[in-house]
């Protein structure tokens, strides 16, 4: 295997040859790690990416090994890994803009506030439950949880404008119930 160039390489791993397969990723990774280092320094993701990159390559060397495009192997597993980068990052930088709920403190009521409300919150808990399921999620995220209608929705994976319509639709109905 170590007289074969790249692109020899690349066509025996389309016939299924795992040595081939092996003797590519061994001349090929080291080289493709320091470049995807020098575009991410998170080692968690060039990891990833690297991992990705050889399995598309195991996966998809029939597309290399048919072209007559005459390019290289190695711009070929190149192009691979880059746009696994791009990917890699574009999954980053969307779960970093999910905004995070703050937890908000809880105290313990007083016994005789309890007393008090307990009725009310009986009355409360069965027009709840009598609600339909998405209304009642609706409801229970933003004025139970204390959510805004950005983080319901992204919470609920609901348009903010569907959110909104449901929390009035069931605080209508919550007040008909409690009437």
């Amino acid at each position: 295997m170590a007289d074969l160039d790249e692109a020899e390489l690349v066509r025996r791993v389309a016939g299924g040859d795992r040595s081939a397969f092996d003797e590519l990723y061994r001349r090929t990774s080291p080289w493709m790690a320091v470049r995807l280092r020098r575009r991410c320094t998170d080692d968690d993701v060039v990891a990833d990416v690297l991992q990705e990159t050889y399995l598309a390559v195991w996966r998809g060397a029939g597309s290399y090994a048919g072209s007559v495009t005459g390019g290289s192997a190695v711009g070929w597993l190149w192009t691979i890994a880059a746009n696994r980068l791009v990917d890699a990052l574009r999954r980053r930088a969307r779960h970093e803009r999910i905004p995070t709920v703050a937890l908000t403190p809880t105290t313990a009521p007083a016994a005789e506030d309890e007393v008090l409300t307990h009725r009310v919150d009986q009355d409360l808990e069965q027009a709840l439950l009598r609600l339909p399921v998405e209304l009642r999620q609706v409801m229970q995220a933003m004025v139970l949880d204390g959510l805004s209608v950005r983080q319901t929705s992204v919470l609920l994976n609901t348009p903010e404008g569907t959110v909104k319509t449901r929390a009035r639709r069931a605080r209508i109905a919550l007040r008909e119930a409690l009437s």
